[in-house]
């Protein structure tokens, strides 16, 4: 629908203290839900859409300070997420064929800081959430096989990458494979999120226009002119002793290979930042953050903003970052292309919510896939730098397919 649809939508609070976001979702939901806490669409009242480039996220930036000063929004709530929202996924490349999109839902179910609510389009039925919860699907496992870029010619891209680090052409280039599958019969994705929630409750558990996933690497949050991210580069396998998945922990904040790729991603990410904040701190040293299936080091990174710009305007400044496409970005974005030569469609891209007021969350679309028809198609991808070896990671890239695989089991 256009843009320029009034819209008319009302936000109240339910009295409830036991609800589960993730035990009620639609049949095909649109989700950003992390630690139970998140919102949760129900069909569609607007989509927004731009085929454009360069330009996606502005575009559709665009479109939406329209759409929202069309529509009248009674909000007694006032929380993030509650008001006008628009869930939205974004292909990754310039390059790219996928559309990116910003979808308005008839329905959004809320939950916050043991507060919930319902955000209902004028005329839009409201779901009975109260008489039982939803019951999901069990699906059939889901068999991956090789896609676009094979394990062995995603080792050959690394070497290739490494030689043309050597040669000073770039610093750090993030490769990605992919794999794919067919679609089971009557699938039902609500239980693939309830699987990716529990086993990842730290993570940003994200389902919108066929993509869905569970990503540790928060884009960019804006809340009330606060802005804030978080900065994953440095990956390696938990142990499953204790005692030897520390010395893992602390030999990856010792790697220097790990550290000097997360440096590239972090000073990436404030020199971006700096043109929209008055001031922006990161962390001085990165730590290492434990999710079920790997290590990362990490950092979080917060500023002011400097002026009225929506949380759109800084992810169009931040995408891609450098622990997604690499540095120089523009150099390593040139280099994805020639080596994969493959779309990655939304692969880390960003995938999120934003109000009517600016404000909202933007995660990177990673450890995920996109359902395209009958096909499910996953990627996994690791930064490449000059001390990388061909075998070392494609074993990284196995790890980080384990959450989507075993979620799809």
């Amino acid at each position: 629908m256009a843009a320029t649809q009034k819209l008319v939508l009302t936000t109240r609070e339910l009295n409830t203290d036991t609800f589960k976001l993730l035990a009620h979702l639609p049949e095909n939901p649109l989700a950003f839900v992390r630690g139970g806490d998140g919102i949760v669409g129900w069909g569609e009242a607007v989509r927004l859409e731009s085929s454009q480039s360069a330009g996606r996220v502005a575009d559709l930036a665009a479109q939406w300070r329209e759409l929202v000063a069309q529509s009248t929004v009674t909000d007694d709530v006032q929380l993030p997420g509650t008001g006008l929202v628009a869930f939205g996924t974004f292909a990754f490349s310039d390059l790219s064929n996928t559309a990116s999109t910003l979808i308005v839902p008839e329905v959004i179910l809320g939950s916050r800081d043991g507060r919930v609510w319902l955000t209902t389009v004028q005329n839009a039925a409201s779901p009975d959430f109260w008489s039982h919860a939803a019951e999901y699907k069990i699906n059939p496992s889901v068999n991956f096989e090789a896609g676009e870029v094979s394990a062995d010619r995603f080792k050959s891209l690394v070497a290739a990458a490494v030689e043309k680090i050597g040669s000073g052409a770039v610093a750090k280039v993030v490769l990605a494979r992919d794999v794919i599958a067919k679609l089971p019969s009557g699938f039902d994705i609500r239980s693939v999120l309830q699987k990716l929630a529990s086993q990842y409750p730290t993570c940003w558990v994200y389902s919108v226009d066929g993509m869905f996933g569970a990503s540790p690497e928060l884009l960019v949050r804006v809340s009330h002119a606060q802005v804030s991210a978080r900065v994953l580069a440095g990956t390696a396998g938990r142990g499953t002793d204790p005692g030897v998945d520390q010395a893992i922990a602390v030999a990856l904040a010792a790697s220097s290979k790990n550290t000097a790729e997360h440096a590239f991603a972090v000073d990436s990410l404030v020199k971006s930042l700096e043109p929209f904040c008055t001031h922006v701190d990161a962390d001085p040293t990165p730590f290492s953050l434990a999710l079920p299936n790997v290590w990362h080091l990490a950092s979080d990174v917060h500023g002011v903003l400097r002026e009225d710009a929506s949380v759109l305007d800084v992810a169009a400044a931040l995408h891609p970052t450098a622990a997604v496409a690499g540095t120089p970005t523009t150099v390593a974005q040139n280099l994805i292309s020639q080596l994969e030569n493959t779309d990655r469609g939304r692969y880390a891209g960003p995938v999120g919510w934003i109000g009517a007021d600016g404000d909202g969350e933007w995660a990177i679309a990673l450890r995920g896939a996109q359902i395209s028809g009958e096909t499910i198609r996953a990627f996994a991808g690791c930064g490449i730098v000059a001390e990388s070896e061909p075998e070392a990671e494609l074993a990284e890239t196995d790890l980080k397919f384990r959450p989507i695989r075993e979620a799809l089991q």
